[in-house]
């Protein structure tokens, strides 16, 4: 199949200010979701737990976490993947690199640290455990790394490896030509047939590849024709769909496989930890351990970054970045077990506790 989900729930018309791509988003979407499924989450375990937590402080609570996720999640992205960000600055909408979005999106690593410093600072206002807040963040996360996944499949973002043609799963993603320029040059003139129907003529074509690697406009008339290519794709050309399926890889949809393992299955064992009572801690422990396990597997079948690649013994910047989180979500969970003297009851038994300040 070749993916032609658009990105929009609703796209905005073009205008000098913003451009052409500015509306409501899938992936905005998603994190809309996620916060909302954990706060009614965190609602219900706050009741049956009775660790002292009102309607009210869950509400401020969940502001705090969707602050350090949406910060240190773009933060994340910037210093772990590509810093140059924070150095860009555009005269349009959103005029600082750090704040356009959609060049590269999130970091879930950058977002896993916001949570914990959030945590932290709410813990202190309200007089609670922050590992009882972690204990919450941790449970809830993965439902919004489940919706974030989806939308990441919907943006044709973080494709997978390449896969067997007969793989029943395989996707082609138009969004791979975006980097042929830099990285497989050669397969451009393979376009022919498909930038002739955006309106680029295969003289016109040639001529643009000929004059790329010396002409700065030719470049960017390239790129352009490109985005055009994608962008009729995503709003139903089914003639250009069928034209440029042939020269596409076909690539596992390793972003519907981390939404199942760094998602669903996550928060299912998760949940399933939290029934029986536990020392706070305990929950964000596990969640650091189990996640990158999973992400480090999932990786497997997911492409690095564009401009990093693989590095030391094959392995991905996210698979290192999953390791060294492992390693501190061992230490954590010893450490945690050790010095907690309360105990938080599982949301199975109902019993009465007050999780005070520790």
């Amino acid at each position: 199949m070749v993916h032609d989900l658009s990105p929009f729930i609703l796209k905005f018309p073009e205008t000098a200010f913003w451009g052409d791509q500015f509306g409501f988003r899938w992936y905005g979407f998603a994190y809309m979701l996620g916060f909302i499924c954990a706060y009614k989450v965190i609602s219900w375990l706050a009741e049956r737990q009775r660790a002292g937590m009102t309607t009210v402080m869950v509400g401020d609570f969940i502001t705090y976490a969707a602050i350090g996720t949406l910060v240190g999640g773009r933060l994340g992205y910037c210093l772990f993947y590509d810093s140059s960000l924070f150095l860009s600055f555009r005269p349009s909408f959103p005029f600082w690199g750090v704040l356009a979005v959609n060049e590269g999106g999130m970091a879930s690593h950058g977002g896993i640290i916001g949570i914990i410093i959030a945590c932290v600072l709410y813990a202190r206002k309200a007089g609670l455990s922050y590992t009882y807040l972690l204990d919450l963040a941790a449970v809830t996360g993965p439902i919004g790394v489940f919706f974030g996944r989806i939308a990441n499949f919907i943006n044709g973002e973080l494709v997978g490896r390449p896969s067997d043609p007969s793989f029943p799963l395989a996707v082609k993603f138009p969004s791979d030509i975006l980097n042929w320029p830099t990285q497989e040059f050669d397969r451009l003139s393979t376009l022919t047939p498909v930038v002739e129907k955006v309106g680029v003529t295969a003289a016109k074509w040639s001529d643009l590849l000929g004059q790329f690697k010396t002409n700065l406009q030719a470049r960017d008339q390239v790129y352009a024709t490109l985005y055009n290519v994608i962008h009729d794709i995503q709003g139903g050309d089914a003639a250009a769909k069928d034209l440029i399926a042939p020269v596409l890889d076909p690539r596992h949809p390793s972003q519907l496989y981390a939404a199942l393992g760094e998602g669903l299955f996550t928060f299912l064992i998760l949940f399933f930890l939290m029934r029986k009572s536990h020392k706070p801690g305990f929950i964000a422990g596990s969640f650091v351990i189990i996640y990158a396990v999973v992400r480090i597997a999932d990786e497997q079948f997911r492409m690095p970054d564009a401009h990093i690649g693989y590095q030391l013994f094959g392995l991905t910047r996210g698979q290192w970045l999953s390791i060294v989180m492992f390693v501190f979500g061992v230490v954590a969970l010893v450490y945690w077990s050790r010095s907690q003297l309360q105990t938080v009851f599982g949301w199975s038994r109902g019993e009465s506790v007050k999780v005070g300040r520790r």
